[in-house]
């Protein structure tokens, strides 16, 4: 029986779960990608564009700064690096997981020195030189299918510098309306293995590497549709799988969408049936529309319990009141559950609020993703009449706060989110109430890489216990 891939995915410092699928968003910083081409060669821009992926739901950030339509023209390391080198830099800054999408192992080299946490090797590593700078770092790495040496149809070999990647050569007079799908699986199963199995020896854990059958290089439509139907194939190899369909020519030779830009409901289409066969890394050029797809899809379709901790805090009218009332209303949100509430706990005044604060913590089990439970929590604010003062950068006076804190499997980093919250190692406020919760919050935050700070560190230092927060009452 072919098994499902729910490993983790280790890179650099960032351990991917995969326990549910996670977003690719695709950053082209070059002037002739085949569908965005130029609309991020700015490196604002593109900073910019990439943040907005992260608070659309990507998990992933993938830079790269040479296209590889058909008939590019290649560019060298030299300028590939010019053209992402300040957009990895900020992305890294910026605490995303940054992907860069390269087969040059000069600019690998510089990319994993800026902090860049996957290189996406569209040659499947088939260089030496590249192996060498990858196999002493730790970050992951995608290996793609692009053989062209010894094609699926024996084709002969071809340059990355060709102008135009070779067209594999169709049979004719065919009785059946795909090609065998046997020497096609053989070729791209073997092609991945022998590349995976390449890395290992020359020193790559099993767990940072993913693979990629490489959709439209050197493979007609048919081709692809046929891979595409035995993801679950490339699943059972045991390593992770990348599918990066994302308007490509044979989503359009398949949906009859002949702009690629007008691709991506059918993309997502593709996806979401990559994601039913166990592929888990979606590399996706409309991340929003994506991510609310799979989202729905997912909490839907497969049971994915997780654990949250939620920092409530007020500093205005009633406080014990209306931390009550907001528990009441996280507990009546969709596929969401109260555990516990901490006790209520007087605080003092952090980041320049003026008064003491009621702080509390809430357990929940949820099954929302984490920005999806994060635009609840907003509206929950709303409904308790929370106004936020532009002036004072959130930390005004408040009805209600509800601080998302940590999430069980995540992190993420963006304007909206941040998981797990940046400052949850040093707030005293959230780190005593905790201690109603678990037996040792310090020793369980730090085990999930959160710098806990000393006592005399932390801001919002507890002052007195209020008691309990009545909320079922």
């Amino acid at each position: 029986m072919l098994r499902e891939n729910y490993y983790d995915w280790q890179c650099g410092n960032h351990q991917i779960s995969l326990a549910r699928p996670r977003i690719m968003g695709i950053l082209n910083v070059t002037p002739d990608s085949f569908s965005d081409g130029g609309q991020n060669y700015d490196p604002k821009i593109a900073v910019e564009h990439a943040i907005q992926m992260l608070d659309d739901g990507a998990d992933i950030i993938d830079v790269g700064g040479e296209s590889t339509r058909p008939g590019h023209k290649p560019v060298s390391p030299e300028e590939e690096m010019r053209r992402i080198v300040p957009v990895v830099r900020q992305l890294v800054q910026e605490g995303a997981v940054v992907s860069v999408d390269t087969r040059h192992a000069q600019t690998a080299k510089m990319c994993l020195r800026l902090g860049a946490d996957i290189i996406n090797d569209v040659t499947g590593f088939t260089d030496p030189d590249m192996v060498k700078v990858v196999a002493p770092s730790k970050c992951g790495l995608v290996v793609m299918h692009w053989n062209q040496t010894t094609g699926i149809n024996s084709r002969k070999s071809v340059t990355l510098d060709s102008a135009r990647p070779a067209r594999a050569v169709m049979p004719t007079n065919r009785r059946f309306t795909l090609p065998e799908e046997a020497p096609i699986m053989r070729e791209v199963m073997g092609f991945l293995g022998d590349q995976a199995r390449t890395l290992m020896r020359a020193g790559v854990s099993h767990d940072r590497i993913c693979i990629d059958p490489g959709p439209g290089f050197d493979k007609t439509a048919d081709m692809d549709v046929v891979i595409q139907r035995n993801t679950q194939k490339l699943v059972s190899m045991g390593y992770p799988v990348l599918t990066a369909v994302s308007r490509k020519r044979f989503v359009g030779a398949v949906s009859g969408v002949g702009q690629a830009a007008d691709r991506d409901p059918a993309t997502i289409g593709i996806v979401l049936s990559a994601v039913v066969a166990g592929a888990r890394v979606l590399r996706v050029h409309n991340v929003a529309q994506t991510a609310q797809a799979v989202n729905s899809f997912w909490a839907v379709g497969r049971k994915d319990s997780r654990r949250a901790f939620i920092s409530l805090g007020s500093n205005v009218g009633d406080r014990i009141g209306y931390l009550a009332r907001a528990t009441k209303l996280i507990d009546s949100l969709p596929l969401t559950c109260v555990n516990a509430v901490s006790h209520a706990y007087e605080t003092e005044p952090a980041y320049g609020i003026a008064t003491p604060v009621a702080n509390a913590v809430a357990e929940i089990h949820t099954e929302l993703h984490p920005l999806v439970l994060m635009d609840k929590l907003l509206d929950i604010e709303d409904q308790l009449d929370r106004v936020r003062d532009p002036q004072k950068q959130g930390f005004g006076p408040r009805t209600i706060d509800c601080d998302l804190c940590w999430f069980e499997g995540e992190e993420h980093a963006g304007r909206k989110l941040k998981l797990p919250h940046p400052g949850l190692g040093e707030r005293d406020y959230v780190l005593v109430p905790m201690e109603d919760l678990m037996s040792d919050p310090e020793r369980f935050l730090a085990h999930d890489g959160v710098d806990v700070r000393p006592f005399e560190e932390r801001v919002g230092h507890v002052m007195a216990d209020l008691g309990p927060v009545a909320w079922q009452a």
